[in-house]
């Protein structure tokens, strides 16, 4: 059973930064794709950013220029540097990862942005 534990999280003021990191409990193989997801009080769970085993990401647009994501293969490790923070943002935060075989979660961290 692989558990992704995410870290990082907290009260920032607007404008402000942070770093998400979600390690997985143990190595993964065949990763496909490793992601980062955000739900608000209230909203649907929306993908925030992604990235494939390759090296290729993608964003919200509404992270766009704010947000970065990279990984570390050998740490089975995916970060989200966010930057800029708007009070929009406040959400808990969920990385996930997907594989050939299987889509693992993890258990979120809040994230809230206010002054």
């Amino acid at each position: 059973q692989v558990q992704l534990v995410e870290s990082g999280g907290g009260l920032v003021q607007p404008g402000g930064s942070l770093r998400l990191s979600c390690a997985a409990s143990r190595s993964i193989l065949s990763i496909y794709t490793m992601s980062w997801y955000r739900q608000a009080p209230g909203k649907q769970r929306e993908l925030v950013a992604g990235i494939t085993i390759s090296g290729v990401t993608n964003y919200a647009d509404s992270v766009k220029g704010r947000f970065t994501i990279s990984r570390d293969n050998a740490k089975n490790t995916v970060y989200l540097q966010m930057n800029s923070l708007k009070p929009e943002d406040t959400a808990v935060y969920y990385c996930k990862v997907v594989t050939t075989m299987y889509t693992y979660w993890g258990q979120g961290t809040q994230v809230t942005v206010s002054s």
